[in-house]
């Protein structure tokens, strides 16, 4: 099966972020692929944290997830939708959420980000400060689905420094993982390769990464570099900066020979 991370520079239009995920969908389609990945808030980067609460939505309902529900249809393909933002129990906090459609543009699956970031640092003059805690509500639950043969864990941004999720998503082993991210400039130059490619390691399987990669309206910077990772760790494809497709094949047979020549999982014992 041939897959595709999808990289934007999404900014504080909802619109012209939905139009270029689009846009996306289609030429990764049209180049093959069967399962398509948007990055995390793929349809909105605000100015303040806050922002997002304006455009949450409800389950089964909204423009985002019509727009990801169409354009699966359309193309026939699977569509891991990145993030959006949902309604939670708290009013003044959303739900991070993603959200699956099938090739026939049914609700397949939703999974709520559990681990919510928070990063502050001084260097040069500059500070950094982020918590998404201020407008999200986390999560509770590891959420894996079924696109056909494959069986695939869903993951977003922080969650990738917490093996622990990952191993609960093992439980069948997954053939891939999912993890849309935005990571920030500074944390993804040091450890977003590390961590995928661990993550791949360590579950033998392959891992899609598709990310928020530029400079946005708001003046952030995220650290691109959307990739597929094989079973063996082996970056297969990146993109390090601006809008694109990432695509590579998965092949179930090079899972199967990995996890053959070095059993790991089976080796398990804690």
């Amino acid at each position: 099966m041939k897959i595709a991370a999808l990289q934007m520079v999404s900014g504080t239009s909802l619109q012209t972020n939905l139009d270029a995920a689009r846009r996306l969908i289609a030429q990764a389609a049209a180049e093959g692929a069967q399962l398509v990945a948007l990055p995390e808030y793929f349809c909105y980067m605000g100015r303040a944290d806050t922002d997002k609460l304006a455009i949450a939505e409800t389950p089964g309902q909204g423009p985002i997830q019509r727009m990801l529900s169409e354009t699966a249809a359309a193309h026939g393909v699977w569509v891991i939708g990145g993030t959006l933002p949902m309604k939670s129990p708290d009013p003044q906090r959303v739900l991070n959420s993603c959200c699956v459609f099938a090739p026939d543009g049914s609700a397949a699956a939703r999974y709520d980000k559990i681990h919510l970031f928070r990063f502050e640092r001084e260097a040069g003059g500059t500070r950094e400060s982020y918590d998404e805690g201020r407008a999200i509500h986390a999560g509770t639950t590891p959420v894996a689905f079924q696109a056909g043969a494959l069986r695939v864990g869903l993951s977003v941004c922080y969650d990738l420094r917490f093996p622990e999720l990952y191993r609960a998503l093992m439980t069948p082993p997954c053939d891939l993982l999912s993890v849309p991210a935005a990571f920030t400039y500074t944390t993804g130059q040091a450890h977003w390769e590390l961590l995928l490619r661990t993550r791949a390691v360590e579950n033998q399987c392959y891992v899609i990464a598709p990310a928020q990669g530029g400079r946005h309206e708001n003046g952030r910077r995220t650290w691109g570099h959307s990739m597929i990772v094989d079973p063996w760790g082996e970056v297969l494809a990146v993109r390090p900066e601006g809008e694109g497709v990432v695509l590579a094949e998965l092949e179930p047979a090079r899972i199967a020979e990995v996890r053959g020549q070095l059993p790991a999982l089976a080796h398990r014992r804690c």
